[in-house]
């Protein structure tokens, strides 16, 4: 895996729009109108971006896989996240949709240990290359890393049907959250 340049975005943003198009917790918070997929992007944008200023952006090196991770500990109020913020609101979730974001934000906080860890907020893979290791591969790298750094990898995860996959790479589900789906919260160590 590499880390990824400016140059990767809109490749990166691709593979997360194809790999998160119908996950749960994703659609739950973009608005669901006739510009859903222009939402989605959005979020996606915005992802990259906090994580690219915070964290990591990792892309596979066959660049068919890619994952965001955030230092959470690392998180500063700036001008530039107060902007993102912003355009997440009027272009993904809505103004309508502020209050639902906050609270399932703040509930989602609730269950977060308060401690230096790598959240692994995002893990995509084009959906035709799923099952053929592409994926695997990319987490065991981002695993390695955080054992580098020593931080602990946290994510949370919508889809019930990828819980299997993440207990073998030595994760366990320590909480879950209700919201009209269920979202699990997971830690690797």
């Amino acid at each position: 895996m590499k880390r990824a340049e400016t140059a990767d975005k809109t490749l990166i943003v691709e593979i997360l729009l194809r790999s998160f198009e119908t996950n749960k917790s994703v659609n739950y918070i973009i608005k669901q109108d006739r510009n859903r997929s222009d939402a989605l992007k959005s979020l996606m944008e915005y992802s990259y971006d906090m994580c690219a200023m915070f964290g990591d952006v990792w892309l596979a090196d066959d660049q068919k896989a890619c994952a965001l991770t955030l230092y959470p500990q690392n998180k500063r109020t700036s001008l530039k996240a107060l902007l993102l913020d912003i355009l997440l609101i009027l272009n993904a979730i809505g103004i309508g949709g502020i209050r639902k974001a906050l609270n399932r934000e703040s509930k989602i906080k609730q269950k977060q240990p308060r401690m230096p860890m790598l959240y692994l907020w995002f893990i995509g893979v084009r959906p035709e290359e799923q099952g053929r290791g592409t994926g695997s591969k990319l987490l065991q790298e981002v695993l390695n890393d955080a054992a580098a750094k020593g931080l602990p990898v946290y994510l949370e995860t919508s889809t019930r049907e990828n819980l299997p996959w993440y207990q073998r790479f030595g994760f366990k589900i320590y909480d879950q959250l209700e919201l009209g789906y269920t979202l699990y919260f997971l830690r690797n160590r």
